[in-house]
């Protein structure tokens, strides 16, 4: 299978989100890598993705998960070669899957070259200056020059000394210390990025998937100034904070985009950038990135007015800059949402993950037919549907990790607030029984549940009724049904169904609620039922868990496919 010349493949396309060091491990050593990918392009396949994105495999020493990125144009020796890189990539195009790579612009490692320059140059140097470096405040410079707050720490900046440097300056870091923000003033480091673009794309690379693409550019005029509220000043124009969704950030993507185009067809991008549907849209336009992830879904209840505002409001910012549409309720930041789904909405999740999910009960089936339902209804929505590794399968959240074996630091370095996100990212299970259920031939880096082993591949792609069985089929579907990217609301009579259509026929239905809802007599005579996130087959409507009652009704939690 060839990949098509197709400049739009994206638009509309099913991407699978990887993230490398919990999806297969080949050797052994705990940790998946690359030659794990490889390994499982059949089961990709089986999936009817269009691309995968691969969360960061580059050298690091994981202070962020690999988010703290050591060298920008290699592959972390744990994980593997660049030739296991451009084996991996050879492969999955020989299927028609294209790949899309996590580039992280906002900071590098303590330990990148360019950083470890810096810190043995003295203040003012042309080297310190691709980074952050201020005096700090005080008679002796000891307090931080800034009040800004870091999302890892209380405070953005560090003393230099903490990585050996032998001045008395401060560093910025919006996350880890060990991950020194860069100086986006500066245009070497601009130079330096589109350097690193061009190197995979020239590898054969698709897209990108741009983290945290809304604080590269930070207000550096001095004096510094603080900020008077998290995450911005209130009295400041939109466009014009501090730190976060500057105006001038869009320079940056509009240059990465005349790189872009130079390719046939043209590499695209995916913004990580949290900001005001109307501002989010900028970053998606056909001058920038051409798409930015749409979050509001990832925070939304399982809610009808909830979800429908969130499309609503996506569609129309997306058709106001000609971008295509993203959706998504789940990635390696998110609670999976089987969980969240499965707790009362007055539950305070951070509480109850913290306390390793004793605060309150989870209800599991509720959970999952919501999860499924969901998920299900964005693949039917236009735009591209993004999913995270597990979600096929059903996954719940992870949340009994003993706190000696919790990596994340967003735990570790903040005051244990947050137990963080080493729950969503615990290595899939691909068997039954092992030793790590598949995933290797020894331990995971992480612990897995004893519940893994009815989760894995191998027990559901036997079950036609699973989760995995169920998403294999609505993602095949799909393929079939796409249709112009478009969509019209029907009435339902219920604010707990929605009801949409698609240009082609295509109805989907999805009931919130709590009661049956009788959705074949608001259909045209003759409609078919195609699929359900809880398997309806024949007339009978049969499902995973007992037959209907009523055989025109749609059980809560439920979406449905129609052909009418």
């Amino acid at each position: 299978m060839s990949l098509s010349k197709d400049k739009d493949w994206w638009r509309q396309a099913v991407i699978y989100q990887i993230y490398p060091r919990s999806f297969k491990d080949s050797n052994g050593d705990g940790l998946g890598d690359i030659k794990g990918v490889t390994s499982k392009i059949d089961y990709l396949k089986s999936l009817s993705v269009d691309a995968v994105w691969l969360s960061p495999f580059y050298p690091s020493a994981l202070a962020d998960g690999g988010y703290d990125v050591d060298d920008y144009r290699d592959v972390d020796p744990k994980l593997g070669t660049l030739a296991d890189f451009d084996e991996m990539l050879s492969e999955l195009h020989k299927v028609g899957i294209r790949v899309f790579v996590d580039i992280v612009p906002n900071h590098s490692s303590n330990r990148h070259v360019w950083f470890q320059e810096a810190i043995n140059s003295e203040p003012g140097s042309a080297a310190r200056s691709r980074y952050i470096f201020r005096d700090g405040k005080g008679p002796n410079g000891e307090l931080p020059p800034t009040n800004w707050p870091s999302h890892f720490a209380p405070s953005a900046w560090s003393r230099e000394s903490i990585h050996g440097g032998k001045h008395n300056q401060w560093f910025c870091h919006m996350f880890a210390p060990e991950q020194p923000d860069f100086n986006w003033d500066n245009r070497e480091v601009h130079d330096e990025f589109l350097k690193t673009l061009k190197f995979w794309a020239d590898r054969g690379v698709d897209g990108f998937r741009v983290d945290v693409a809304h604080m590269l550019k930070k207000d550096l005029s001095e004096p510094l100034q603080d900020q008077a509220t998290y995450p911005g000043l209130t009295n400041r124009k939109p466009g014009q904070d501090l730190l976060f969704d500057r105006d001038d950030v869009h320079e940056i993507y509009k240059e990465w985009r005349l790189l872009f185009d130079s390719y046939d067809p043209p590499r695209v991008a995916v913004a990580e950038a949290y900001a005001p549907a109307e501002r989010l849209a900028r970053y998606a336009s056909p001058e920038e990135l051409g798409q930015a992830f749409n979050f509001e879904l990832l925070e939304a209840n399982f809610n009808a007015h909830e979800f429908k505002t969130v499309i609503d409001r996506g569609l129309a910012a997306a058709k106001s800059q000609g971008s295509s549409s993203t959706w998504t309720i789940n990635n390696h930041d998110q609670m999976r949402p089987a969980t969240k789904y499965g707790l009362h909405p007055t539950v305070d999740r951070l509480r109850w993950k913290n306390s390793g999910g004793t605060t309150h009960p989870l209800d599991e089936v509720a959970g999952l037919n919501s999860a499924m339902a969901a998920s299900m209804l964005i693949m039917a929505l236009p735009g591209c549907t993004y999913i995270y590794q597990g979600e096929e399968l059903g996954l719940f959240e992870v949340v009994d990790i003993p706190e000696d074996q919790i990596q994340d630091p967003q735990y570790l370095r903040n005051f244990k607030v947050d137990k963080g996100r080493d729950g969503c990212r615990v290595p899939l299970p691909w068997t039954q029984s092992g030793s790590s259920y598949g995933f290797g031939d020894g331990k995971a880096h992480l612990p897995q549940p004893k519940w893994f082993a009815n989760k894995s591949v191998e027990v559901e792609s036997q079950d036609p009724t699973s989760p995995l069985s169920i998403f294999r089929k609505a993602l095949a579907l799909r393929k079939e049904l796409v249709a112009p990217e478009e969509l019209t609301w029907h009435e339902t009579g219920e604010k707990h169904v929605l009801h949409f259509s698609r240009p082609n026929g295509w109805h989907c239905i999805t009931n919130f609620g709590n009661s049956f809802y009788d959705f074949m007599s608001t259909l045209p005579a003759g409609a078919q039922i195609l699929h359900s996130s809880q398997e309806l087959q024949g007339a009978g409507l049969y499902l995973i868990h007992g037959k209907l009652s009523n055989e025109n009704s749609l059980p809560p939690a439920t979406t449905v496919w129609v052909r009418a």
